[in-house]
């Protein structure tokens, strides 16, 4: 009897998509929460602290634009 739909693959899709979509929204939170204590810390006058959000900030946007270029390229290379 053939099968139509494969539940092993089926369950491992859904756990990966779920793991990388509140991974990455969580990343890209860390993102935003970094830009805007930047902008407090540099309105308070405390530039090193501020540079250590911006610093945070940079770094979880570009990770965030990492896992979306590997995305990406899964979804393209299957």
């Amino acid at each position: 009897m053939a099968t139509i739909v494969q539940t092993g693959d089926l369950v491992k899709t859904v756990i990966a998509s779920l793991i990388a979509g509140v991974g990455v929204t969580a990343i890209f939170s860390v993102a935003i929460w970094g830009a805007a204590r930047f902008a407090d810390l540099s309105r308070e006058g405390r530039p090193l602290a501020a540079g250590a959000a911006a610093a945070l900030g940079a770094l979880a946007l570009t990770t965030t634009l990492a896992a979306v270029a590997v995305g990406i390229v899964v979804m393209t290379s299957k």
